[in-house]
């Protein structure tokens, strides 16, 4: 992943080959379709159950209005730095600085939740090896990729996101073939509940509890914002973000009602898929083995997509002046190595965390994750009536995104599990503002003293 120097941008432009609105949607897919769906989602069935299914709803419509919000925005002024450039556009250079922080501090967290995802996953097969060693495996193989640069890379994520949705219609299928008989099934094995206090068994506050996982679960269309610029019609980023989200909502919910259909909802957990618990009574010795096979190069895929990004969001803000300049300078490597060493730093400390408390790391990263993403979202929201001519109905879609997420957020504080994960992201915040606020006093004093610019 080479940064190239701000004089070679526009013939960089000129050089890169123009996406289609069908293929800018399946790198969505390839970027969003990760382990915060095949094994994070099996933590909020837990927390509410059945009803699962409306926070997937709820989340995929506070997703669509974020993308929406955000194609627009790309369409009439297309940015590579996506909702950075926007924040910064919309509310001077403060909001750039903390747009462009805190959604690398929400990647590095997602990577930490992606190893350790993977180490979960890997133990399946070796079960007394430590968490840690194979985050560390993943890890130095991640940063490897990064140093050495991948080309065509959206092509391979294209692969990716074929394996993923491979994965979940291969569930799908199977669930279907066990409710018609194979397999050791039958049609009364399905269960669809019907009744409210088997649909909300933790009732309301479950539901609320649950939304940050829904959310975490379509966490990636930022990425979809960045990469419009690569789009031959720049018109047509709302109808590839509209596809893309349709697609992965249906997918999403058809695999979820066979999940929460074959099995009670007590029986998920964080150390799981809840689609190989859903099956791992039936006569099918063959799917655990590959299916998280699937889901281990998926998650690979995404966490090496998230050190690209991480990596090249510190480049960019030390381009801008948001970061020490040191960091976006090239040594010998494509890579400028204090940018990629900061992103190593990050590795470590997730590394850490999965050995100090390997029982509960995946769930408060995961939340912590999925928070900081959240944050953005909501900045894409206040940003858009101030750069676009929202209509009354944008407005209202605008609020209705805003009152979704800040639902998700405050459905982390009552649950007793998710909390840490709140206390953390929030703890990254503070970081950046007070950052911003000792800037700013910064150039405030150096202005008083040399008022001419002397």
């Amino acid at each position: 992943m080479e940064i190239p120097a701000s004089a070679g941008k526009k013939q960089e432009d000129s050089n890169e080959k123009k996406l289609a609105w069908w293929q800018l949607s399946l790198i969505g897919l390839g970027c969003i379709i990760g382990t915060g769906y095949f094994l994070g989602s099996g933590i909020g069935i837990k927390m509410t159950g059945p009803s699962i299914l409306i926070t997937f709803i709820l989340a995929g419509v506070g997703t669509y209005i974020v993308s929406e919000a955000l194609s627009k925005m790309s369409a009439q002024d297309p940015q590579k730095g996506s909702f950075r450039s926007y924040a910064k556009k919309a509310f001077g250079p403060w909001a750039g600085f903390s747009s462009g922080w805190v959604y690398w501090f929400s990647e590095m967290l997602i990577t930490g939740s992606q190893l350790t995802a993977l180490s979960i996953l890997s133990r399946f097969w070796f079960p007394n090896i430590p968490l840690w060693i194979f985050a560390s495996g993943y890890a130095l193989l991640g940063i490897l990729i990064v140093i050495i640069g991948t080309k065509g890379f959206e092509r391979a994520q294209n692969v990716f996101a074929i394996i993923k949705i491979a994965a979940i219609f291969m569930f799908i299928v199977l669930a279907i073939s066990v409710v018609i008989g194979f397999f050791g099934g039958s049609k009364a094995d399905f269960h669809f509940h019907y009744h409210k206090t088997d649909f909300f068994p933790k009732g309301i506050m479950g539901l609320w509890s649950s939304l940050i996982f829904g959310f975490y679960a379509f966490g990636g269309i930022e990425i979809m914002g960045i990469m419009a610029t690569r789009l031959k019609k720049k018109e047509d980023a709302k109808k590839s973000g509209a596809s893309m989200l349709l697609m992965l909502t249906f997918i999403y919910l058809i695999s979820l009602i066979f999940a929460t259909s074959l099995v009670s909802f007590n029986k998920f957990n964080a150390k799981e898929s809840p689609f190989v618990i859903a099956l791992d009574k039936y006569d099918i010795s063959f799917f655990p083995h590959l299916f998280k096979g699937g889901i281990i190069i998926a998650g690979f895929s995404t966490m090496v997509a998230s050190l690209f990004a991480v990596t090249s969001m510190v480049v960019t803000l030390a381009e801008d002046g948001d970061a020490p300049r040191i960091f976006s300078k090239k040594g010998k490597m494509k890579v400028p190595p204090l940018a990629l060493g900061l992103t190593i730093c990050g590795m470590i400390l997730s590394i850490i965390l999965a050995l100090i408390m390997p029982d509960r790391v995946y769930e408060y990263i995961t939340t912590a994750a999925g928070l900081m993403l959240l944050y953005n979202w909501f900045f894409i929201l206040i940003s858009f009536p101030r750069l676009i001519k929202a209509t009354k109905f944008d407005h209202l879609k605008r609020f209705i995104g805003m009152l979704l997420i800040v639902l998700a957020v405050s459905g982390t504080c009552i649950h007793q599990t998710s909390r840490p994960g709140f206390f953390v992201s929030i703890g990254f915040v503070a970081v950046v503002i007070i950052v911003i606020v000792i800037l700013q006093m910064t150039k405030r004093k150096k202005k008083n003293l040399f008022p001419q610019g002397i």
